[in-house]
């Protein structure tokens, strides 16, 4: 859960590098987040047009929409990439899997353009 607050926390933060654990933490819980956020919804009968987001839903997932573009922009540079490549999903399926490709590889090891590997300098 703490990988999740550290995401909201650095709501906005483009530079830097995240971790694969802090990524898909966030991931996670959004997912789960999502998935009882739209229960509630079709329970209180509060679902959108044509069984689209409900009310709930619709909030969560723009609250979260700009941490989720720093992390997976964060997670892009803990990779050595830029952050640009996020914009390769725009692409139908090919491009949901290549940046699914490149969040599930490694960290660069050591420092890179965009700073330091997150899993040699955080505090456990």
């Amino acid at each position: 859960m703490s990988w999740y607050l550290d995401v909201l926390k650095k709501y906005a933060v483009f530079g830097g590098r995240s971790r694969r654990k802090e990524y898909w933490y966030f991931v996670l819980f959004t997912v789960l987040i999502s998935i009882v956020l739209s229960i509630i919804d079709a329970v209180l009968g509060t679902p959108g047009a044509e069984g689209g987001a409900g009310l709930l839903s619709g909030i969560y997932s723009l609250a979260v929409l700009i941490p989720s573009l720093a992390v997976s922009i964060r997670r892009l540079h803990d990779t050595g990439r830029s952050g640009w490549w996020i914009l390769i999903s725009l692409v139908p399926l090919i491009g949901t899997i290549v940046l699914l490709v490149f969040n599930v590889q490694d960290s660069q090891p050591g420092d890179n353009q965009f700073g330091p590997n997150p899993k040699t300098s955080r505090v456990a």
